[in-house]
């Protein structure tokens, strides 16, 4: 993984849902680039015999003229058109051949009848060349045909899952060989009933699963089928009321876990990436699984001094990135905004997470607040202006955010991960690109994986480039220049054979 800020807050009861949200999004967001930034300090690509040798992605043959605030998907069409998610300027754009001149399919302005709400939402490859645009705020699903028009909508299959279909570290979704859609399920958990305590009630946490379901949905029938399971980051999270009657909620943060991937290969097979001994199980359509051997990889050893070394690179880091977060939402900024800032980071296009996951509605002002869930001021009397207290006072509100709390370094694995979540891409010839956790002058290194589940490239995108998509024989990555938007490349897979 690899992104933006992660904040150990305590929030009022009256705080918005969106911005509990929010924090919740930029926690899990920002643990993502701490492996790739701390593991890649002064690395060189590794040249282990086992390994094919690191090869630069050919240089770029396409770039667009136009300037988007980010390239979350990509959408191969025929003719060479691409469809082009930006999901941080809120629009679907097609592209013409040469990435020149375009079309709005959809935005936020009046000038398309197929508005882009103020929720990231995502492109899925449908039957055929048609497109799937997802709007988690309507639960709809626009049916886009190759030539850019929307011929129907269809609601979505399961409203509460909604944000798994917009993609970033949940896993691209797609579709199998029998057409049904293809992503990975939300956690389905409970609060706990409060236990009593000397300061009044404690409240617990539930208890987060250490793995999700990745599902299938037909969408005639709605009929539910699960697919496998992956392995997902665990938070410790605690709920504790002081002697004021105050409520606080900490976390203590793991930057450093090993977790899987998945994605929907060309044939339909979904392949569940592992990440604990780095191989691939197939799964066809009718729940047969074929495993692959494992993958060879330069695994990275983390001694105690390195594990120590490590958490203190993570916490500056984060540090300095949930500061930025929060003068952004206390300056009136949102979800977009954090976006941005996430995508000028050069945070490996999970700009889509930072306004995707997060957004229950852009511009929502995030208020980091404290509990007050019984205890400390009496409430406010009847006509009294908003804030204040029962003798008169304003209550008290607050935006700073207490200290980061890591795991002990002892808790971090013995190995690197090899990589992070929402890593792997499927491209048009069988093969899983999965973004690993190695960095060489700035740029991700993929292992391109075939169909037989074995390692045949590795391939060094330039730096501050990250794949949105594929077409025949084409990379389609999202590019910043600087702090001006973001550009869409097309580069070849391989240089040419003269």
């Amino acid at each position: 993984m690899s992104y933006t800020s992660h904040c150990s807050a305590r929030f009022t009861r009256t705080a918005s849902h969106a911005s509990r949200r929010l924090v919740a999004s930029l926690a899990a967001i920002s643990l993502a680039a701490a492996p790739q930034r701390a593991l890649a300090q002064g690395a060189a690509p590794a040249t282990s015999s086992a390994l094919p040798a690191i090869r630069t992605l050919s240089s770029a043959t396409a770039k667009s003229a136009e300037l988007l605030g980010a390239v979350s998907q990509a959408r191969a069409l025929p003719n060479g058109r691409v469809l082009v998610n930006d999901n941080f300027g809120r629009r679907v754009l097609m592209f013409e051949p040469g990435l020149g001149s375009f079309k709005v399919i959809a935005d936020t302005t009046p000038a398309t009848a197929n508005a882009y709400s103020s929720r990231a939402a995502g492109l899925i490859a449908y039957k055929g060349d048609s497109t799937l645009f997802v709007d988690p705020q309507s639960l709809s699903m626009l049916v886009i045909d190759p030539t850019g028009n929307v011929t129907r909508v269809m609601s979505v299959p399961r409203p509460n899952e909604v944000i798994s279909l917009i993609g970033g570290p949940n896993g691209t979704p797609g579709f199998d060989a029998q057409g049904r859609l293809v992503y990975r399920g939300m956690p389905q958990f409970r609060m706990a009933a409060p236990t009593p305590g000397a300061n009044g009630p404690q409240f617990q946490m539930p208890q987060l699963p250490e793995s999700l379901a990745v599902v299938r949905v037909a969408l005639d029938t709605r009929k539910v089928d699960t697919v496998g399971h992956v392995k997902i980051p665990r938070q410790n999270i605690n709920v504790n009321r002081g002697t004021d009657g105050r409520m606080s909620v900490t976390t203590r943060l793991n930057p450093l876990q090993v977790e899987d991937d998945w994605a929907v290969a060309s044939d339909g097979r979904v392949a569940l990436v592992r990440g604990q001994d780095f191989r691939v199980d197939y799964v066809d359509g009718e729940g047969k699984v074929a495993a692959s051997h494992k993958i060879p990889h330069d695994w990275i050893r983390l001694t105690d001094s390195a594990k120590v070394a490590f958490i203190d690179s993570a916490k500056t880091a984060l540090e300095a990135q949930r500061q930025r977060a929060m003068q952004v939402m206390q300056s009136g900024g949102g979800a977009a905004a954090l976006a941005g800032m996430a995508g000028a980071a050069g945070l490996a296009g999970f700009e889509a997470m930072a306004a995707g996951a997060a957004a229950a509605g852009a511009g929502d002002r995030m208020r980091v607040m404290e509990f007050r869930m019984g205890g400390g001021d009496a409430p406010p009397a009847r006509g009294a202006a908003p804030g204040a207290t029962a003798g008169g006072a304003p209550s008290q509100t607050t935006l700073q955010i207490p200290p980061l709390n890591f795991v002990d370094p002892s808790e971090l694995p013995d190995y690197a991960p090899p990589f992070g979540a929402g890593a792997t891409k499927a491209d048009m010839d069988g093969n899983l690109w999965v973004r690993t956790n190695t960095v060489y002058n700035g740029g991700s290194v993929y292992d391109v994986i075939n169909a037989q589940g074995k390692l045949t490239d590795r391939v060094l995108l330039p730096a501050g480039r990250v794949i949105a998509g594929f077409g025949p024989g084409v990379v389609y990555m999202g590019f910043r220049e600087g702090p001006g938007g973001v550009r869409l490349e097309m580069a070849p897979m391989r240089t040419a054979t003269p």
